[in-house]
């Protein structure tokens, strides 16, 4: 009787199971058939920009190339998040720069990610030309931090709200060394990797930064730093002596609201203009830039920057030939690619796309990554060969990192660019893991069996003996070797030459071009022209060849619009993103020899 109820219960909730999924899929269908009628139907009346100003405020993550989850799963976790393309924020502000009709430009990089210093330095830089048009230029924000402000500096006026805060705070920061509560908990680290300078694994080993962490560190970030204060004393006319000064006394870490003392020496400093709360500054943009009635209120005239995009965007010029572009954009790793992760299978597959194509006469690779699985980058790398043995020259683009499995992917390229600010270098292999046979013991755990070979069954939770300690360090050693011999191959360099300049160090762009790590410096649109010019092209256009969203995204992107895309994810800063998949590589169930560079992650 019993197994007969349990049976027909088990029916109906199966039963109501299927149901329940059939009327939230119906639910989903007609949500998603609603907005698309309501966007065909409802839509308002058709924005122009002339006489008006231009609302620029990315809220988001401003990267490379924009990714998405392979499946859009319930429940749907739509943060506020935003990705947005270095290359379409480019091209509206440089459209702004051409665009004589607009009154002015209104700018909040409060809201705003970057995905390391070299592309917020590119944003900048399109900014100081949009203000040398003559254009005038307002910033405005809620509070300001070290990204958005060297954004507002390049503005004409700077204003803050006068309860929020000005905050540079320089770059750099502190991580956690664990020796000490390793050896507490016994817990045994065997560290096998290869380069004095490969500090990705001296949080477990070490009780304190080395020595040669220290000096890379400081030699990557105080350039960046110099560049950076360069660009925002530039824009407000002081020297950068005076930005040094507003870090180390006057910007409070995390500080974003009620720092009245903090913008009243701002000001002082010249650093901004002044404070307006929310009515005053509408009213002072009124008074500038005359006066509408929108929906009953007082305004001034502006359109924002998703209508500006929509209004101006130009469908892209199609030519015989095509200058490919594929992006190597986050940690490097086996699989699908997605936020923060570049999957060397849809890599591998972009990178046969592109070289398949009858139009592609050339390919450049936009590497934007601090390495990860050695077969993964050896998988990208094998493309990028096979694509020259066709004849296609292909060009690397560096952005704001390219180190370890980074430089992995780009050495065989025909010609590398890198920024002056670029992160490169960290040739070297991380290998470190823990082993629990010392807690096993204090715990009383024994282990016993029969094995047909020595090393058969052998986990982190038993001892290890010298012979095999002995493959362990051979592994990585020759995991090294190849790397630098790669290297030394693709830049036509002597081994023992690349291993002088190994060891792991990370090195800033200007440096690597000076150490033939890269030929020139050049930006992504210089990388493209020169492998136009590497395949004898007059006209050409660009391709960009990436994965395309599943169709339930590309119905959520259509739905939106704009510049920016929203996915499903937290993430706010590019070495967060990141940090989501660094994980893969602390599997200590499975020891890992990877080529990554956890020190080349610049936060804003």
């Amino acid at each position: 009787m019993f197994k007969r109820f349990f049976s027909k219960l088990g029916s109906f909730l199966s039963a109501l199971r299927g149901f329940v999924l059939n009327l939230i899929t119906f639910a989903i269908v007609i949500a998603l058939v609603s907005g698309v009628v309501q966007s065909i139907f409802d839509r308002p009346e058709e924005p122009t920009a002339e006489g008006k100003v231009l609302m620029i405020a990315p809220k988001g993550l401003v990267l490379d190339q924009e990714t998405f989850p392979d499946e859009l799963e319930f429940p749907f976790n739509m943060s506020d998040v935003e990705q947005i393309q270095t290359r379409d924020l480019v091209a509206l502000l440089r459209r702004a720069a051409d665009d004589s009709s607009l009154a002015a430009i209104s700018i909040d990089f409060s809201e705003t990610g970057f995905a390391g210093p070299t592309t917020a330095l590119a944003v900048a830089k399109e900014l100081s030309a949009l203000r040398d048009t003559g254009k005038p230029i307002v910033a405005y924000s809620r509070a300001l931090g070290t990204g958005s402000y060297l954004m507002a500096s390049q503005a004409d006026e700077v204003f803050v709200h006068p309860a929020g805060a000005l905050s540079v705070s320089g770059l750099g920061g502190y991580r956690d060394y664990t020796r000490d509560l390793t050896d507490k908990l016994r817990i045994t680290v065997h560290n096998y990797s290869q380069g004095d300078y490969k500090s990705a694994t001296e949080g477990l080993t070490r009780r304190d930064m080395s020595d040669a962490d220290r000096q890379q560190r400081t030699e990557l970030l105080q350039p960046i730093w110099q560049e950076m204060k360069a660009r925002m004393a530039a824009g407000r006319d002081v020297d950068p002596s005076v930005i040094q000064d507003m870090a180390d006394n006057y910007s409070v870490p995390l500080l974003g609201e009620a720092g009245y003392h903090n913008l009243a020496q701002a000001e002082a400093m010249g650093l901004i203009d002044g404070t307006m709360n929310f009515p005053e500054y509408r009213e002072y943009m009124m008074e500038r830039f005359g006066k509408i009635t929108k929906d009953g209120r007082d305004t001034y005239p502006h359109i924002s920057m998703n209508e500006y995009a929509s209004l101006t965007q130009d469908a892209p010029e199609q030519h015989e030939n095509a200058v490919a572009v594929v992006f190597v954009q986050g940690g490097i790793q086996e699989g699908s690619q997605g936020p923060g992760v570049a999957g060397a299978d849809d890599i591998a597959n972009l990178l046969r796309t592109a070289y398949s194509k009858d139009s592609t006469k050339a390919i450049v690779l936009r590497v934007n990554s601090p390495g990860g699985s050695i077969v993964a980058s050896e998988m990208i790398r094998d493309e990028v060969s096979a694509a020259q043995r066709k004849g296609i020259p292909v060009v690397v683009s560096m952005g704001d990192v390219a180190a370890s499995g980074g430089v992995w992917v780009s050495m065989s390229a025909d010609k590398i660019y890198a920024e002056p600010t670029t992160i490169s270098g960290s040739i070297g292999v991380a290998v470190a893991f823990p082993t629990f046979e010392r807690v096993m013991d204090w715990a009383g755990v024994n282990f016993d069996g029969v094995t047909t070979a020595e090393n058969t069954g052998w986990s982190p939770v038993l001892p290890m003996s010298d012979k095999l300690d002995a493959l362990f360090a051979r592994w990585a050693s020759t995991a090294y070797d190849r790397f630098v011999n790669l290297v030394a191959e693709g830049r036509n360099k002597e081994p023992d030459y690349i291993r002088s300049i190994a060891g792991g160090r990370v090195w800033i762009g200007s440096k690597a071009q000076e150490l033939g790590l890269v030929d020139a410096m050049g930006d992504l649109d210089t990388a493209i022209t020169a492998a136009a010019e590497l395949a004898q092209l007059e006209d050409h256009s660009v391709d960009y060849v990436t994965k395309k969203p599943s169709k339930a995204m590309m119905i959520l992107k259509e739905l939106q619009g704009g510049i920016g895309v929203r996915v499903s994810s937290e993430v706010i800063t590019f070495s967060d993103y990141m940090n989501r998949i660094f994980g893969v590589f602390e599997d200590v169930s499975e020891p890992r020899a990877t080529v990554l560079c956890t020190e080349c992650m610049v936060e804003l």
